[in-house]
């Protein structure tokens, strides 16, 4: 048998990634250790809260905190999220109504449809579709407004922004996708809805493979 090199061979498959969350935000895995981060989450916000606030206010904002973050995290993982990032801190006294949702898309349109031939029929679906590459991953960037739908509990209209990214060196039909979704200040193309768009974009930016 050869003698070792001692040479570590760099996997073929990305092993995960990274993403650096705008400030502000933390994040909830959906797979383990989902319970202990919404603990963590809550923990840190109610260590922010004034010491003059009557204890029972507290309890009750703990517990309603809690109550919407165990929420998002059960809808995030419904649609087979594998990460939740949230806003946590408030900006001039108001929580924003924003998240980042990473999905792993296992199954793909078909078996033999290469990676090419996915983008295309995305870009070819609407004007809100365009190219876009994020770590060496040429994929599509998807624009979009989703209606209201109170029988799913969603009672107001969001901005939708996907990146649907093929996984590097995969199998056909490997994907992952990263949604950030907003109902920004109640109107999906306000210019505040365009700013954290903007911001999600430039989050996007630090997206990377991990391979180790």
């Amino acid at each position: 048998m050869p003698e070792a090199s001692g040479e570590t061979i760099a996997p073929t498959l990305p092993l995960g990634y990274r993403l650096v969350p705008p400030p502000g935000w933390d994040m909830v895995p959906l797979r383990d250790g989902t319970d202990e981060a919404v603990k963590r989450i809550v923990d840190r916000a109610v260590a922010r809260l004034s010491e003059d606030i009557p204890k029972d206010d507290v309890i009750k904002a703990r517990l309603e905190l809690m109550k919407r973050l165990n929420k998002a995290a059960q809808q995030a993982r419904r649609a087979g999220g594998l990460t939740l990032y949230l806003p946590v801190e408030r900006i001039h006294g108001t929580l924003i109504g924003a998240s980042i949702i990473v999905s792993e898309a296992l199954s793909g349109p078909g078996v033999g449809v290469g990676h090419g031939e996915v983008v295309a029929e995305l870009l070819a679906e609407g004007a809100g579709s365009g190219p876009v590459t994020v770590d060496g991953s040429d994929g599509v960037r998807v624009d979009k407004t989703v209606a209201a739908d109170p029988e799913r509990e969603v009672e107001q209209a969001s901005r939708r922004i996907d990146y649907v990214l093929p996984v590097p060196g995969s199998p056909v039909a490997q994907w992952v996708t990263v949604c950030f979704s907003t109902i920004a200040d109640g109107d999906p193309h306000s210019e505040f809805a365009d700013v954290l768009v903007e911001l999600f974009d430039a989050v996007m930016t630090t997206f990377r493979w991990s391979y180790a």
